[in-house]
């Protein structure tokens, strides 16, 4: 009896999650509105890895290495990482820091006219400091800006897909 309510609950579960119009993260259509892009990122660039990487698991678009070659082009004029001291406490000494990576990006056709125009992203996370933990403190730090790469590689492609025609 147990076993047949359990085979039940399990085949119902799908199904009531499928009604109820719950969907998979990336599940939907990922389809970018065209065919071949050239990132304008160095090779070794950590956050051109990881933007690359999104646009290939979508089979549709292309990463070309030439920009005469693609159909959009995506121009990265500034990417930058800044560590600001955010509160001190009663001796003077650093508390908090606050994070900021900045990326200024613009998008174009192969005829180079404009479909994004030079746009600013900039992320912030706040970071506690503590003296005598500080390589934590290092590690955490590199951890929060590998998490706003991926929140910046995200919002990259939210903007890419949505492109009417190029």
């Amino acid at each position: 009896m147990i076993r047949r309510a359990a085979c039940i609950l399990a085949l119902a579960t799908p199904l009531m999650l499928s009604a109820c119009g719950f969907q998979l993260r990336g599940s939907g259509d990922t389809a970018l509105p065209f065919k071949s892009i050239y990132v304008g990122l160095p090779e070794n660039s950590a956050l051109g890895s990881e933007l690359k990487r999104y646009i290939r698991a979508d089979d549709h678009t292309q990463v070309v290495s030439d920009p005469k070659a693609a159909q959009v082009i995506l121009d990265v004029l500034s990417e930058s990482r800044e560590k600001a001291i955010l509160s001190l406490n009663t001796q003077g000494r650093i508390r908090e820091y606050t994070l900021y990576y900045k990326l200024r990006f613009r998008v174009r056709d192969g005829q180079n006219k404009e479909l994004i125009a030079p746009t600013d992203i900039t992320l912030k996370r706040d970071i506690s400091f503590n003296e005598s933990a500080v390589m934590a403190k290092e590690n955490e730090e590199a951890l929060l800006y590998r998490d706003m790469q991926s929140d910046l590689v995200q919002q990259l492609l939210r903007r890419l897909h949505a492109i009417k025609s190029a």
